[in-house]
C-alpha cells in the first residue's frame, strides 16, 4: 500500500484561533506545485484521502483536488497538530485492511506529519516538513514495515 503525507501550505500568521489560518497566496500556489509534480511521477489517484479539520489543510486539499482524485474524503480530528502518531498509524492500519485500501493520503500538520512518517518509514528519523511538503511510502500491512519512496518539497 501507499501512504501519502502531505502537510499543509504556508499559512497567514495572525487569525481569530490556529485552527482558522487560511492559506497564503503563496501556500496555494505551492500546495498546487507539488501536487502537480506528484502527478507527474504517476500519482494522482487515492482510495481515500484524511484532511485535517483545521481551515489551512482544508484549503490545502482544496488547492490539490484540482489535480487529484480521491474515491474518499474524510475530514480527521485525530490529524490535527496534536494528533499521536502511533494512535494514527492504528488506526491506519485498522482502516487499511477494513476498506481494503491501496493508497491514503494525509493532509495534515507539523509535528505530526513528521512522526507519522517514521511510524511507516521502518527505522526512519521524523522527518522536517516544509510547508507544501509531501512524501510517498511504500507500506507492507502484513510485516507493517515501510519504506520512503520519494519526498517532494516546494
Amino acid at each position: 500500500m501507499k501512504i501519502f503525507i502531505m502537510r499543509h501550505g504556508e499559512a497567514e500568521h495572525f487569525a481569530n484561533s490556529d485552527a482558522e489560518r487560511a492559506l497564503t497566496k503563496r501556500g496555494k500556489k505551492l500546495s498546487l506545485a507539488v501536487a502537480q509534480a506528484a502527478v507527474e511521477q504517476g500519482y494522482s489517484q487515492f482510495d481515500k484521502v484524511l484532511v485535517s479539520p483545521y481551515l489551512r489543510a482544508q484549503e490545502t486539499w482544496l488547492e490539490i483536488s484540482q489535480v487529484f482524485n480521491a474515491d474518499k474524503v474524510e475530514t480527521s480530528e485525530d490529524i490535527t497538530p496534536y494528533g499521536v502518531s502511533d494512535e494514527v498509524f492504528d488506526f491506519t492500519l485498522a482502516l487499511a485492511e477494513v476498506e481494503k485500501l491501496d493508497s491514503l493520503l494525509f493532509v495534515s500538520h507539523l509535528p505530526l506529519v513528521g512522526y507519522l512518517t517514521a511510524e511507516f518509514a521502518t527505522g526512519m528519523t521524523p522527518p522536517m516538513f516544509p510547508p507544501s511538503g509531501m512524501a510517498c511510502i511504500e507500506f507492507d500491512l502484513e510485516t507493517r514495515k515501510g519504506e520512503l519512496l520519494w519526498n517532494i518539497n516546494p
